[in-house]
């Protein structure tokens, strides 16, 4: 699937480095990381990002039973290695239905998380209240990772956010009524560690969610 990179923040245009800046640039956003075309879930897209980025590559490993991979994309150039990673899995919900989670790592300041949570914000460290208990812990690449529920998100999705491996990790889960997924204590693994078990990763058709945030 081809396309061009836009802006990790909105979508929109993104201007290439050349004679008046040697950065990535949004109308909107001034610099960014540019997210590039979305890869259909393959164990050779994942072998593509593993490679290119700098941050982790978040999975639930072993998925839960009857989840499928169905997406990743990345926010980054060639120069600087992937800033930002986004996975999407998709499978049956606790509660009935189809569910989606998309999992993201990224850098202070990317804004990928934030968009496919749908929040202004392009950090999440204004909505958490780490005074409080995390709402959700998951197992992230062999640590306990607290998550705190992150609120105003549009009410189709549940949003979870914490840190791990020295940047953001956000828990983006469709519908809301899936977020009970999260309080299963998931086990994620960082696919730069997997391996040859990535080649067992079981693919599906791909997320809508990653081609409109």
């Amino acid at each position: 699937m081809r396309g061009e990179p836009s802006c990790p923040k909105c979508g929109g245009r993104v201007r290439a480095p050349g004679l008046f800046s040697d950065t990535w640039q949004c109308a909107v956003h001034g610099t960014v990381h540019p997210l590039q075309p979305v890869l259909p879930p393959s164990v050779e897209a994942l072998g593509v990002i593993v490679q290119r980025t700098e941050v982790p590559v978040w999975m639930p490993w072993p998925l839960p039973v009857g989840w499928l991979f169905t997406g990743v994309v990345h926010a980054g150039d060639d120069r600087g290695g992937g800033r930002a990673t986004a996975l999407a899995c998709t499978g049956p919900g606790p509660l009935g239905g189809m569910g989606e989670l998309v999992l993201v790592a990224e850098e202070l300041g990317v804004g990928l998380g934030a968009r496919f949570a749908g929040l202004d914000a392009p950090d999440p460290g204004p909505y958490l209240d780490v005074d409080k208990a995390p709402e959700a812990k998951v197992l992230a690449a062999g640590r306990p990772t607290p998550l705190w529920h992150v609120p105003g998100a549009p009410d189709d999705r549940a949003v979870f956010a914490g840190e791990a491996l020295g940047v953001w990790l956000w828990a983006v889960v469709f519908p809301e009524r899936t977020g009970l997924l999260m309080y299963d204590e998931l086990v994620l693994t960082d696919l730069r560690d997997a391996g040859a078990e990535i080649d067992l990763v079981p693919c599906g058709a791909l997320s809508p969610k990653l081609l409109h945030p």
